[in-house]
């Protein structure tokens, strides 16, 4: 990690630049993809499961029996973890239920909001060197909670076979059936819809960057997206309080995600800094996947910087996907904090709490989407519906208003829909 003192964000961005995320020259190799799945449906599919996953099943759907068989060899001690974090997630996502309140801005006018499930959605679950059976909780639950009709999921294909922590975790959510596809075809086939894969309304989870171009493309599409996203990513601001082997093992916990991913350090104190990427090395060496977060570490950072405002700052430029405060006042600096996807406090709030079963949502926007969007919740899979009921004596008190409007927008049928009712 190279070490920055007093960054001049302000002048120079490229300073908090991400790595390159060439996302037109994706696109088109993606709409090919795309184009096939919509022109050819199934036999596309399992065409692109052969070339890509080296799956020669013709059959890429996984029924409720086959997923209850594969699900028993995940282990004992991990299926009671998926179902601690299980409940966790329920008891978080549950209480983001909205009450609908009847508003009356006048006498006789009544307006409310009505919340309902978005029909049909489609969930996409990473596979690959690390399947990711905790975003099948992170997705599924709410999306039961929220009462969606129908939930599709779809998973990259293996030659092994599905992973059984995917199996359970999506029994335990509800799930009872699985489409084996994977990379931008999976969103082709719920974009376009098959024979086989039901056309929704929209589109979950995270992926690869083929997989990102191709949601946008879906977006084009008039199928919605969760939010956008790209690599993982973690900020990690730490003072004289910090634990400089918590604060390496967070910024690895992100950095062996993938090698287009990046972590960040933040800090007033050189020492600090000093300390942390001398255990980052240690470390290093004991990782499974160490190549990958070494690769990550070369697009990563570590900022020194000569004040708490001058962090704040940069902390709200860069809208990191996560934020660890790793800092003793950190309460009142993250009051500060405008533009995260999810902030995690103190010493002993990591990172990989959240990413699995703390309850809150692991759907976060990266690359400064934290600016503008908010991370997956109950509401993600839920529309709200304006209602309003105007009694007689209610158009009379607010029929003048309207027809003055009306005419002043030379808009004269809209004033005549009032008027023709005296």
């Amino acid at each position: 990690m190279k070490i920055i003192e007093n960054p001049q964000f302000q002048i120079d961005k490229n300073i908090l630049q991400r790595p390159v995320f060439e996302m037109f020259s994706l696109i088109g190799k993606v709409k090919p993809i795309m184009d096939k799945i919509k022109n050819d449906g199934d036999s596309a599919i399992i065409e692109f499961n052969r070339i890509y996953d080296n799956f020669e099943s013709p059959v890429f759907l996984i029924q409720k029996s086959e997923l209850e068989q594969i699900a028993q060899l995940c282990s004992l001690e991990l299926k009671s973890a998926i179902r601690q974090a299980s409940e966790n997630i329920k008891k978080f996502h549950s209480a983001q239920v909205s009450e609908n309140k009847l508003v009356e801005t006048m006498s006789g006018v009544r307006c409310w909001q009505k919340t309902v499930p978005i029909q049909k959605v489609g969930l996409y679950i990473p596979g690959g060197s690390a399947p990711l059976f905790s975003t099948v909780l992170m997705l599924a639950i709410p999306a039961k909670l929220a009462g969606c009709s129908e939930i599709v999921l779809c998973t990259p294909p293996s030659e092994k076979g599905l992973n059984p922590a995917i199996a359970f975790a999506a029994l335990t959510s509800g799930i009872e059936q699985i489409f084996q596809i994977g990379g931008s075809q999976a969103i082709a086939a719920l974009t376009y819809g098959t024979e086989s894969v039901t056309k929704v309304d929209k589109i979950f989870g995270p992926g690869n960057q083929f997989v990102t171009a191709a949601k946008q493309l879906a977006s084009l599409e008039g199928v919605a997206i969760d939010l956008p996203a790209g690599p993982s990513e973690v900020l990690v601001y730490a003072d004289e309080s910090a634990n400089p082997k918590f604060v390496a093992a967070d910024l690895l916990s992100q950095a062996e995600h993938g090698v287009d991913s990046q972590v960040i350090l933040l800090s007033l104190n050189i020492e600090i800094v000093q300390s942390v990427l001398a255990e980052i090395a240690v470390q290093l060496e004991k990782l499974p996947r160490k190549e990958v977060a070494k690769k990550a570490l070369n697009n990563s950072k570590a900022f020194l910087v000569a004040s708490e405002n001058d962090a704040i700052n940069l902390i709200n430029e860069y809208a990191p996907e996560h934020l660890i405060l790793a800092i003793k006042n950190y309460n009142s600096v993250q009051e500060k904090i405008v533009n995260a996807g999810s902030i995690f406090l103190g010493n002993y709030s990591p990172e990989s709490a959240g990413d699995y079963a703390s309850g809150t949502n692991h759907t976060l926007p990266t690359n400064g989407y934290a600016r503008a969007y908010s991370g997956v919740s109950l509401d993600s899979f839920c529309k709200k519906i304006t209602v309003q009921e105007i009694s007689k004596e209610g158009l009379k008190n607010i029929g003048k208003v309207i027809e003055i409007m009306a005419e002043a927008e030379n808009l004269f049928a809209h004033k005549n829909a009032v008027s023709i009712r005296f």
